[in-house]
């Protein structure tokens, strides 16, 4: 299906990825498997695509880490097709149009599923990661990848804020086994990230 892939599931939640845009931005689908009820994480591009994904995984809002214009390139005709839009009050701002405001530490229901709002400024204020309740991923859309932290040399952007967000927010409150799904490239860890945090510290990026 459209290059689709499920990268990660159990008995109740299922994750596909599909990659999109002129920078490969992931796309993230978080399905409930008893109700059949979805979420899409970031309307990045490729809106005709990303609808007929979002048609066939049976996704009723999208989720957006961030405002960034490669993170939000289909949000326009996501909303014409009645898909509702959640952003940070932030970065709300920088889209096109979006249906309503996301708060911290605040639950979102998908069906049987629970997503929980991380705000992490830093790669833009209104940054917002999305951690599965009860499982170990978490969507870390721009704030963090495998080998540091996102850039910060953006309008908007800010290096010691987004590694307090990092530490504080994300390396205190969850554990090693947390995988994380990054807005580009590849997945990772968080115990594979937390033990090089001084190492960025020390770079400045």
């Amino acid at each position: 299906m459209q290059n689709v892939e499920l990268v990660w599931s159990n008995a109740t939640a299922e994750v596909h990825r599909f990659v999109v845009g002129p920078v490969e931005n992931n796309v993230y689908v978080v399905r409930c498997r008893r109700t059949g009820v979805a979420s899409l994480i970031d309307a990045a591009n490729e809106h005709e695509r990303l609808l007929a994904v979002a048609r066939n995984l049976g996704v009723q809002s999208v989720l957006q880490t961030h405002g960034h214009w490669d993170h939000i390139g289909a949000v326009t005709e996501v909303r014409a097709a009645g898909i509702d839009v959640w952003v940070r009050c932030e970065d709300a701002g920088l889209l096109p149009s979006y249906d309503h405001l996301l708060d911290d530490d605040v639950e979102h229901q998908v069906g049987d599923l629970r997503l929980r709002t991380v705000h992490t400024p830093g790669h833009t204020p209104g940054s917002i990661c999305f951690a599965l309740v009860d499982t170990p991923v978490l969507f870390s859309g721009d704030t963090l990848f495998p080998g540091g932290p996102g850039a910060t040399t953006f309008e908007g952007g800010d290096f010691p804020t987004i590694i307090t967000s990092i530490e504080e927010r994300l390396f205190r409150r969850y554990d090693e086994e947390t995988i994380v799904w990054p807005g580009h490239g590849a997945a990772t860890t968080l115990g594979t990230e937390r033990p090089h945090l001084e190492d960025w510290v020390a770079r400045g990026w």
